[in-house]
């Protein structure tokens, strides 16, 4: 299947390649109150928005939501494209206000599914057979539906309960169009909304091509299923559906059906006898496993993707969001968990920036007094008694504040902590996922002073070092070249002479001010005595018009010298 196709809309003879689909997103936004975002794109001198058809009752409407929920409930509208759009960003606090990934979190797959005879046609395309050549059993009616695709439980030739995945019809071009026509909103912005700028926009929808590219190619989430399973292959607490390759494709994904009990289903589970207790703590074990030993994890372990099945085996559903984190990703949040835990503000500010990006460093003393206020205020309990998810959405919190932003992968990670320990509270109100925390975390923090590791990295630095010494000559070589062909500039930056520059430019207004002050009363005085008509009580007015504005020059240029104390 071809890369997905994104580029700039161009303007062509006044209008553009997609102009119904265009109105239809920006009448959207101007529906739910963004008609301020709408005219600062001035796109208005391209195409005519029809933004007559909106009614001012429905905007009055929803003007009583905040701006995030505005943005939720337009992207829902909006569809498909949009919906991933907000939830991928839900995931990303380095892109967007902490208060906009709160909200975008909510939005849900709301879309009707697609019929029988569509998937038919897919499933064709994408083996040459139709499900009943290829399957024992074919339910026509879906299990579920989503933006991407639906799934739909089938029976194989030998019997085996399988469910398939297929993808939406049409929903490539979808993207294709929906997504160019968001790079060239995100221009507009960059072109026209300073604010918006340094956000960088079109940025964030070049990412977003490169993560939805991923997600509709259902090949990819097969190989994480691969993968996982081969991580916790000797692990007999958990369950990874198996994936029927010759029966999938980028377009469909044939997996083995699970006939579980979700986490959710609580009433359920007790009827079933099982041990909830023992469910939390292995779900607990499993995510601290793959985050600290293996470094791959499942990124959104909801409750609707959690099934338990007999003998208390967890089993994951939906591969699609996957996280990593390497050994040195493990080793800087152990970290920040430990300083935190040990009230070290200082050791605690250090680890926090070592997991954000922020293009100016705050102010250390500052972030130290918060850190050292928020332990103060949350954590007077032990270290099993913590709810790991509070304290890191507060963390998050205090990130926010001073403009630094938490790198993907450590967001992905916190969610992923967060959600679990949720389904386990569930389960077990007496859940401390901190207690299961702490084995990884100290051996995390030991295997630092193995002689193997510290052999390791001595040999790592080593290398580089003696990789720098390599290429230091030629780098100071290329210098020298560029210096004989003048293409080296240097440019001196004066700082400290703003008030000389104020003054200087001040005497240069005054000395023309004062030369055409003297120039008035010297003309008006030699129209008084040339005795000019017409005249006033014998006074020509032209000449004494002249003075009048002569004395007020002199009267305003008197006030601005001893305003600023100088004659």
């Amino acid at each position: 299947m071809p890369k997905l196709s994104i580029r700039k809309i161009g303007v062509i003879s006044r209008t553009y390649r997609h102009l119904d689909r265009y109105q239809q997103i920006l009448r959207v936004f101007f529906k739910y109150g963004f008609q301020d975002f709408v005219e600062g794109l001035k796109i208005e001198q391209y195409i005519e928005i029809g933004l007559q058809l909106i009614s001012r009752k429905h905007r009055e409407q929803t003007e009583k939501f905040t701006r995030a929920e505005r943005i939720r409930m337009a992207l829902e509208e909006l569809g498909p494209t949009f919906i991933k759009l907000g939830q991928i960003l839900s995931t990303r606090p380095d892109l967007i206000p902490l208060e906009y990934v709160q909200e975008l979190s909510k939005l849900q797959d709301n879309v009707p599914p697609f019929s029988y005879e569509e998937v038919r046609e897919i499933v064709k395309a994408e083996t040459g057979k139709v499900p009943e050549d290829l399957f024992q059993h074919f339910e026509k009616a879906p299990l579920a539906a989503g933006s991407i695709g639906q799934v739909h439980r089938a029976l194989l030739r030998n019997g085996e309960e399988v469910v398939v995945k297929a993808q939406r019809p049409g929903i490539r071009e979808i993207i294709e169009v929906d997504t160019e026509i968001m790079l060239h909103l995100a221009f507009l912005m960059e072109s026209h909304l300073e604010e918006i700028e340094v956000q960088q926009p079109t940025k964030v929808v070049e990412e977003f091509a490169r993560t939805i590219e991923k997600e509709i190619d259902y090949l990819t989430e097969a190989s994480h299923i691969d993968r996982f399973a081969g991580l916790f292959l000797s692990d007999e607490t958990i369950y990874v559906p198996k994936v029927f390759h010759e029966l999938s494709t980028e377009r469909i994904l044939t997996m083995e059906y699970i006939d579980g009990i979700k986490a959710s289903e609580i009433d359920l589970l007790r009827q079933k006898s099982y041990d909830l207790q023992l469910l939390a703590e292995r779900g607990a074990l499993l995510i601290l496993k793959q985050v600290f030993v293996h470094g791959f994890f499942h990124a959104d372990p909801h409750p609707g993707n959690i099934f338990f099945l007999p003998n208390n085996i967890v089993c994951y559903l939906d591969f699609g969001m996957m996280g990593r984190v390497s050994n040195k990703d493990q080793e800087n949040f152990t970290d920040l968990i430990m300083a935190v835990v040990e009230r070290d503000e200082r050791k605690a500010g250090d680890a926090l920036l070592k997991i954000t990006n922020f293009q100016k460093e705050p102010d250390r003393r500052e972030l130290n007094r918060d850190l050292a206020e928020f332990m103060d205020r949350h954590l007077y309990q032990s270290l099993q008694h913590l709810e790991v998810g509070k304290l890191l959405q507060q963390l998050l919190e205090i990130v926010t504040r001073y403009g630094i932003q938490l790198k993907p992968e450590f967001f992905l990670l916190m969610k992923a902590l967060s959600a679990v320990e949720s389904v386990g509270l569930m389960l077990d109100p007496e859940f401390e996922i901190v207690k299961h925390a702490e084995p990884f975390i100290r051996r995390i923090q030991a295997s630092r002073l193995s002689p193997k590791r510290i052999a390791g990295d001595a040999i790592e630095t080593g290398a580089e070092l003696l990789g720098l010494l390599k290429e230091t000559p030629g780098e100071v070589r290329a210098i020298f070249k560029q210096a004989r062909e003048g293409k080296i500039k240097i440019e001196f930056v004066h700082k400290g002479l703003e008030e000389m520059f104020f003054t200087h430019d001040r005497i240069s207004n005054r000395i023309p001010f004062a030369i055409l002050l003297a120039s008035l009363i010297v003309a008006s005085s030699l129209i008084v005595l040339a005795d000019i008509p017409p005249k006033w009580n014998e006074i020509p007015i032209i000449g004494l018009t002249g003075f009048v504005v002569a004395a007020i020059m002199g009267f305003w240029l008197l006030v601005s010298i001893l305003r600023h104390g100088k004659m």
